[in-house]
């Protein structure tokens, strides 16, 4: 790895602000700057971090020729505008799930990326979850077997989040599930088939034109004879908050656990065992690897909905701080790289077009697979 510090900008200071003392520990990245519209929330969140450099404009931002990338942390949608900003702007990305909220914007980040030679990465946090990392493990070296099946879901209660969420199609933000069945895999998405079921508040409805209470969407592996089912929620569904993958394997399956913070299972055979999954903050740099187990906040108070919900993301935030700094400094792919990223993502954009259109098969586009 070469002697060389990445300059990194954070864009938004909600869940973003988590990602600041990886960084500033970091060996390979230095917390250059910080952005953030509530000028009260940027002070604050700079004075407590220390971090000198602050914008309250994202546009100006990406004019310091000093910063080399940015982490974009913002609502949903506003990442396609933003990502695609910065790139034109020359500065390499790393943002958030979900990559956009269109195919189209999709297909533009991918191309930006391509004209530019830059580098994008989605900050897909199941993907480096210790969950997904112990079965990883497991997979490659040989305990499964065969991959057979895999499921996935993400069932979560979104009352009382901000108001952009209410409403929002359950599969627009199915990247938790969609991404781990994926990269376990190492597969593109073909085609995918979805059914929703149930209805959510009439209230609820209006904003997006999404009845759904429930979407649950097949997805067809290209190139291989694997499929995965992954279930998606978001209001009206009584069900402890759950991110689940599922690996059914021919000499090995893992089920996730069905009530939070309770042993998954492993079955051989007739025999199943519970298990209690091991960190993998070993895969890191020593300076980061505190961060597995912990959030940047007081223990007691003001804890981000992260830790409070789904155990912190599965202490993955320094592993993807990690793979987005080792790989510009590497100058390699990171995972999942722009053309990835876009698979993950309009599998759950076309899922939802496929439930409103009665389960009908939709195709990938062409750009999300694989030269």
């Amino acid at each position: 790895m070469e002697n060389k510090k990445i300059n990194v900008a954070i864009v938004g200071l909600g869940f973003g602000a988590e990602f600041i003392p990886i960084y500033q520990h970091h060996p390979h990245a230095n917390m250059y700057a910080i952005c953030q519209r509530d000028h009260k929330k940027l002070h604050e969140v700079g004075d407590a971090f220390g971090v000198e450099k602050r914008y309250s404009n994202y546009d100006e931002l990406l004019r310091d020729p000093e910063i080399d990338a940015v982490h974009i942390n913002t609502p949903i949608q506003s990442h396609a505008e933003q990502c695609i900003k910065a790139l034109r702007a020359g500065k390499h990305v790393a943002c958030t799930v979900p990559m956009a909220t269109t195919v189209d914007e999709c297909r533009q980040i991918v191309e930006a990326v391509k004209e530019t030679g830059l580098t994008y990465m989605m900050m897909e946090t199941v993907i480096y979850s210790r969950e997904f990392l112990f079965i990883k493990e497991l997979y490659e070296n040989g305990e499964m077997g065969r991959l057979q099946f895999l499921r996935a879901s993400h069932q979560q209660e979104m009352a009382g989040w901000p108001g952009y969420w209410e409403g929002l199609p359950p599969m627009h933000y199915a990247t938790h599930c969609v991404g781990p069945v994926l990269a376990l895999a190492k597969a593109d998405a073909e085609y995918v088939s979805c059914f929703g079921s149930g209805r959510i508040d009439e209230n609820l409805i209006s904003k997006y034109g999404s009845p759904f209470a429930i979407e649950s969407c097949h997805i067809k592996f290209k190139d291989s004879d694997l499929a995965a089912e992954v279930t998606r929620s978001l209001f009206n569904t009584a069900r402890q908050y759950r991110e689940s993958f599922d690996v059914y394997g021919s000499k090995k399956t893992f089920e996730w656990t069905l009530i939070e913070h309770e042993p998954s299972v492993i079955h051989t055979g007739e025999t199943p065992e519970k298990v209690s999954i091991p960190d993998y903050a070993h895969l890191l740099p020593k300076e980061i690897q505190a961060f597995t187990t912990g959030g940047v906040y007081d223990a007691n108070s003001n804890q981000h909905l992260s830790f409070i919900q789904g155990s912190g993301h599965g202490g993955s935030h320094p592993h993807l701080v990690n793979e987005f700094v080792s790989a510009l400094v590497n100058k390699r792919q990171p995972f999942p790289n722009a053309r990835q990223s876009a698979n993950i993502t309009c599998v759950g954009i076309l899922a939802h077009e496929s439930a409103m259109d009665g389960g009908k098969k939709i195709d990938l586009p062409d750009f999300t697979l694989i030269d």
